[in-house]
């Protein structure tokens, strides 16, 4: 008889999309532009210690608000976009509403991040 396990079943239906390329990236910002879906961008990269601390932080807030879209972009590879949206520091996640930004979070934050995205996601 197979045991039991003491940790709760995870819920790993949301989805953290990784922009592919700069078209797709403007595919994405065009369309949240005419949505009132919240869309946070989770500006990173692959190297970065704090970075890869928030990965599975932003995989379980997709889970919890599937509701919203949840962007990665990685600034080595769109570093041009990073810079149109002055990201200074990473992590840094941008919370859009109709293509506009309505808050920044930067660091390590995720009491942060969740508070902003509960308040803005509807």
């Amino acid at each position: 008889m197979g045991q039991l396990s003491s940790q709760p079943q995870q819920k790993s239906d949301g989805k953290v999309d990784t922009v592919k390329s700069k078209d797709d990236w403007d595919r994405r910002l065009q369309n949240s532009k005419t949505s009132n879906k919240l869309m946070v961008i989770d500006f990173s990269a692959s190297w970065c210690g704090p970075s890869l601390f928030m990965d599975p932080v932003v995989q379980e807030l997709a889970n919890e608000f599937q509701d919203v879209d949840i962007i990665k972009i990685d600034i080595d590879d769109f570093s041009g976009v990073a810079e149109e949206h002055e990201v200074k520091a990473i992590p840094t996640f941008l919370l859009l509403k109709k293509g506009k930004e309505r808050d920044r979070v930067v660091g390590v934050k995720k009491d942060e991040l969740h508070r902003a995205i509960e308040k803005l996601r509807s």
